[in-house]
Parts: C-alpha cells; sequence; structure tokens
C-alpha cells in the first residue's frame, strides 16, 4: 500500500510505515498533479503539512484514498468534513509539535525584550563604526521573569508555553471559550515537580493585564487581535503570533508598534503567506521567522512516528 508523503516526512516516520508493510514515496508533487499522481500510482494515504491543499476537487477525484493526514495541528488546508463524509479518515498530530512551537514564542519574547533581532540586523553593518551608539540604542532591555504572560488559545500549544513561563518565573493568565481550567505540569529535576492550576479569563482581561501576548487558535474568519483589541492592551506590552496568519490585524499592529503603544511583535506566521508585507519585513519592532514554529528534528521525529501509528492502526486490517 502506498503513501504519498508530498511535503515530506521524517526518516523515523518512513522507518516506520516501510515496517508496517508501506511503500512511502517522497517525490514533491505539484499542487496542480496531486489527484493525478494519486490515481495512477494507485496511492491510498496523502500526507501533507501546510502546502499542499487537499479541497473537494481532489477528494472527489480520488475514489481510493483512504486517509488523509496533515503531520501537525491546524487542518485548515484540508476539507476535513467534506473528505470524512466521503470516508475517508483524516488525522493529525496535535501532540507532536507543541513543545517546538513554544520554544519559539520564547525566541521570539527574548528577542523582544532584548532587541536582538534588530541587533543582528545592525551590528555587521555597523558594530565596528558604531559600537557605543548600539550598545546606547540596545539598553533598557526588559527581564521577562515577574511579567505577566496572557496566552490566548489555551490548547496543548498553549498549556506548553504557560509551562515554560512558569518555569521561567512568570505569572500565566489565559484566555480560551472551550477550556475552562487547566492544570500545568512543571517538571524540574530528579523527577521533581509542581502543579499549577490555570482558571481561563474573559479575553478582554487577559489582555488588560498581560505584559506580553501569545496566541494560540486556528485560523478564523476574522481578526482575534485588531484595534480594538490592541487598544485593551497594556502600553510597551508585546506580543508574539506562532499559530496561523490572519488571526491579528497586522495594519493596525504596525499603527501600534511606530506610534509606541506596543513594544515589540515577533511573527511566525502572516496574513499573506508566503509573501508577507514589505510594511511588516522592514519594521525595526517586528522579530520575524518564516513559519517554523513546528520545524524542529524532535517535532518532526514525533510527527512522522506518530502518522504512521495511525496510519497502521487504521489499515492493519485491509
Amino acid at each position: 500500500m502506498k503513501v504519498l508523503a508530498n511535503d515530506g516526512i521524517s526518516k523515523s516516520g518512513i522507518k516506520a510505515l516501510e515496517k508496517g508493510g508501506f511503500e512511502v514515496i517522497t517525490t514533491k508533487v505539484a499542487q496542480e498533479q496531486v489527484a493525478s499522481y494519486i490515481n495512477t500510482n494507485d496511492v491510498k494515504v496523502l500526507l501533507v503539512r501546510s502546502a499542499t491543499k487537499v479541497r473537494k476537487d481532489i477528494i472527489d477525484a480520488c475514489p481510493g484514498l483512504k486517509i488523509i493526514g496533515r503531520g501537525g495541528v491546524g487542518m485548515d488546508n484540508i476539507d476535513v468534513d467534506y473528505a470524512r463524509q466521503q470516508g475517508i479518515h483524516v488525522i493529525n498530530t496535535p501532540a507532536s509539535s507543541s513543545e517546538s512551537v513554544a520554544e519559539l514564542v520564547f525566541a521570539h519574547l527574548f528577542s523582544g525584550v532584548r532587541f536582538l533581532h534588530d541587533s543582528n540586523r545592525n551590528m555587521p553593518l555597523e558594530g565596528d563604526t558604531r559600537f557605543n551608539e548600539l550598545k546606547k540604542a540596545y539598553g533598557g532591555g526588559a527581564e521577562l521573569r515577574g511579567k505577566t504572560l496572557g496566552v490566548i488559545g489555551f490548547g496543548r500549544i498553549g498549556q506548553a508555553v504557560a509551562k515554560m513561563a512558569l518555569g521561567l518565573g512568570m505569572k500565566v493568565i489565559a484566555a480560551d471559550k472551550y477550556v475552562d481550567n487547566a492544570v500545568i505540569k512543571v517538571d524540574f529535576y530528579n523527577g521533581q515537580f509542581i502543579n499549577v492550576d490555570i482558571k481561563t479569563e474573559p479575553m478582554e482581561e487577559v489582555l488588560k493585564h498581560s505584559d506580553f501576548i501569545t496566541l494560540h487558535v486556528p485560523a478564523q474568519d476574522g481578526y482575534v487581535i485588531s484595534r480594538e483589541e490592541i487598544d485593551l492592551m497594556k502600553d510597551n506590552a508585546g506580543i508574539v503570533n506562532a499559530a496561523r496568519g490572519g488571526v491579528v490585524d497586522e495594519v493596525a499592529l504596525v499603527e501600534a508598534l511606530d506610534s509606541g503603544k506596543l513594544r515589540f511583535a515577533g511573527l511566525d506566521v502572516f496574513e499573506n503567506e508566503p509573501t508577507p508585507a514589505m510594511k511588516v519585513l522592514m519594521n525595526s519592532k517586528i522579530s520575524l521567522t518564516p513559519h517554523i514554529g513546528a520545524a524542529t528534528d524532535e517535532a518532526q521525529d514525533r510527527i512522522g512516528t506518530e502518522l504512521a501509528e495511525q496510519i497502521i492502526s487504521l489499515l492493519k486490517n485491509e
């Protein structure tokens, strides 16, 4: 039985699938040729990340398809309900990348409070001629310890972020329409740990009382953070979006940064991927990464093996 991993899969995932009796194809097929390739090669399982879109046209054109798998959490690039109506299994790996995304959030937070993103732009250009001026410009940083982190979206990734924040000595508050509370286990060495019970609050309260906001919500029809929400935030606050492009109004964000309302932003996702707005890319108060939240070797290994386990479990009797 053939598996097309059109957006790639880890070596550990390939090994697990091959051990389970599957043939894994890692050829990158162009979006417009996916359906034809699946039918020509009798592919039963299609695995994607965020690049390949699996819409109604592909689902209708590929009656032999048994499983569509998404390596990661969000499945907004798949017509999930329609696929399931056609009897196709749709799977993802919601737990595999949580820690990797959470660590990237803190990379942006540390970068923002210590101006690392801008310093790394300017030191190679002017570090040898304007060292003292740059030293002064990038002074006045802040510590994360003791500050309040507001987590909007308190699922697996939001809770992983909370765990790291608590370990760092931050206060954590959270908002989520579907989660009332969560017990966050903060592990230390030698088996020691503490449990912290966090009850979610209305988003307005989280915005008002947080020094930093981080978003962990699925794709939305509208903005989660627009001018109205930014107005509720503390002056000089920071914001990180490593969730989905389009949940933050980037025009309002740039205005807030330019006016001094917000201290900095960290963006891993953008409204206009893969061609982010130039005003966003050139803003000196924005720390930037190109949608790499789950792009660690460890996360990709977990994603590959988790997908393999699910596929083998679903198709072992066929």
